[in-house]
């Protein structure tokens, strides 16, 4: 429950985050903002903008950072899917699947379809497809800090090994 008004809390922050200066322009969101924000799609569990928030952030300001931060969607999409088929949550998948398909309104009158199995087959093979290459983006830029980050979501992982995947290491969001 702490963790959902955090979250909140957090969202509220973000959505004040483009005030108008004095001179009457708009202010940029902040680096941490777009980490924030990942972190909280993370934990609503929609994955699609969450990958979109860690596109911008690579778009906006590359780094290795921000290629680890997607490369860490990436394989919690992975994790997720996992999970989903050890506990046989097939709805689940499907509605994983819908949420990274669907992108605007017109797939409402043409939606992609896709039994959730092979739904679940596809969208691993995509993602640890997009992971590796990412990560490996992550290192060209920088291996000091890829190693770290590294290290950090190697600890996440194991203090949090049933549901690592719905936030951000907290030594990210700081």
């Amino acid at each position: 429950m702490k963790r959902m008004l955090a979250a909140l809390g957090l969202s509220i922050i973000v959505a004040g985050q483009l005030t108008v200066e004095a001179q009457g322009q708009m202010a940029p969101v902040s680096r941490t903002s777009i980490v924030e924000r990942t972190g909280l799609f993370l934990m609503a569990g929609d994955y699609r903008r969450a990958l979109e928030a860690c596109e911008q952030a690579i778009q906006e300001r590359p780094s290795a950072e921000a290629y680890l931060q997607l490369t860490y969607v990436y394989q919690a999409i992975d994790a997720y899917l996992e999970q989903l088929s050890k506990d046989e949550s097939w709805t689940a998948v499907e509605q994983l699947y819908l949420n990274l398909a669907y992108r605007h309104t017109e797939d409402l009158v043409d939606p992609p379809g896709g039994l959730a199995r092979m739904a679940k087959e596809m969208i691993q093979t995509s993602v640890r497809q997009q992971s590796d290459v990412s990560a490996a983006m992550a290192v060209r830029l920088n291996r000091v800090t890829a190693d770290r980050l590294w290290q950090e979501q190697a600890q996440w992982r194991h203090t949090h090994p049933t549901e690592w995947w719905r936030a951000f290491p907290d030594s990210w969001v700081r």
